[in-house]
């Protein structure tokens, strides 16, 4: 019963934002209200659980407020020098250095500060909303892959290394680094090279930035808010539907476990991460898990932060990103599977 209701929830969480306006535009609280069920149905809601989601979300908030503000300040100078630069490089190698610099820096300067500068930059390129879009969701699946490269760059690393750290993987800081980065690295420089791709499309629509009222610090508080809230109900989320994760897909085969992990699309992938990986796993399934948590993560506005942040501030829609994220996630998924798994 427990299972069947679950899996409603589940249903509900991915149809719903593309089918009601009002879910669409209070996607933070719908997602926290799903969240709470799935948390109450697994009857895993407790004062722990509580104080985690109470928690969790406040330094990633505070990264969100802080770079705000600064960005607030600073925005005409960080636009005015994008433009200086791009009188002296081309915008197509502009474009391509962009995703594989913050992708590649991501795994330092964390995924959340990457996100933060992309949608500045995006903002400073001054394109067209369709091609904005466009670029941000190419950039954040770079993002989400070059973060894993290191514990720094987000939750999901650090717990694999964490649960890898003894017998027989002796993971280490550069555990995943070594692990992964001949898949991530190409991955990221082909996403650099999608994103020059679809500069074809410039000139089409109005520019972002001339739709946009200028940002008062009411917009900064509200948007590192709902942050808060958005984090917060992946943290309900990810424990909520962990004991589904735990009976059952944490102990399928490699193959499996790749195509089970598209569910990071809307759950929270260090939560699946830490369901999943254990120390008994045999190299190809770690692999697996890991590849198809991040990848995926990039198709839907909740799979990742960087997602979630960037979208937030540049007011991309669920229908908006699922057009760009879903396809291009699923070829990305094709490809990488027919890499790790070539029989």
């Amino acid at each position: 019963m427990i299972l069947i209701a679950l899996l409603a929830i589940l249903a509900v969480v991915f149809v719903a934002p593309f089918l009601s306006h009002k879910v669409e535009r209070n996607l933070e609280v719908f997602l926290f209200i799903m969240g709470l069920l799935a948390a109450v149905v697994s009857r895993v809601l407790d004062f722990k659980l509580a104080r985690e989601a109470l928690v969790e979300p406040i330094k990633i908030s505070l990264a969100v407020l802080v770079f705000g503000v600064v960005f607030k300040y600073t925005r005409e100078y960080v636009h005015h020098s994008i433009q200086r630069v791009l009188r002296v490089i081309p915008l197509t190698i502009f474009v391509f250095l962009m995703v594989v610099i913050l992708g590649l820096l991501s795994s330092v300067i964390t995924a959340i500060i990457a996100s933060l500068f992309l949608v500045e930059i995006i903002s400073g390129l001054k394109l067209n909303r369709k091609l904005d879009i466009r670029l941000v969701v190419v950039a954040c699946f770079a993002i989400g892959l070059g973060a894993a490269l290191t514990p720094i760059g987000e939750p999901l690393s650090t717990i694999a290394i964490a649960k890898l750290r003894g017998e027989p993987h002796y993971a280490d800081f550069f555990f995943l680094a070594r692990l992964l980065s001949i898949y991530i690295i190409p991955g990221i420089i082909g996403f650099g090279v999608l994103a020059v791709v679809l500069l074809r499309g410039k000139g089409d629509g109005e520019a972002l930035e001339e739709k946009e009222k200028p940002e008062t610090m009411l917009h900064v508080g509200l948007r590192a808010g709902k942050t808060y809230l958005f984090v917060m109900a992946l943290v309900f989320l990810g424990s909520g539907f962990k004991p589904i994760i735990d009976n059952y897909v944490a102990h399928w085969g490699s193959s499996l476990l790749y195509w089970a992990n598209m569910t990071s699309a809307i759950l929270d992938n260090a939560t699946l991460a830490a369901a999943e990986i254990s120390p008994n796993m045999a190299v190809l399934q770690i692999k697996s898990a890991l590849v198809g948590l991040l990848i995926s993560g990039g198709m839907l506005i909740p799979g990742n932060i960087p997602n979630i942040i960037s979208a937030g501030k540049l007011k991309i829609t669920s229908k908006e990103w699922a057009k760009v994220g879903v396809p291009l996630g699923l070829a990305t998924m094709v490809i990488y599977f027919l890499i790790l798994h070539p029989w």
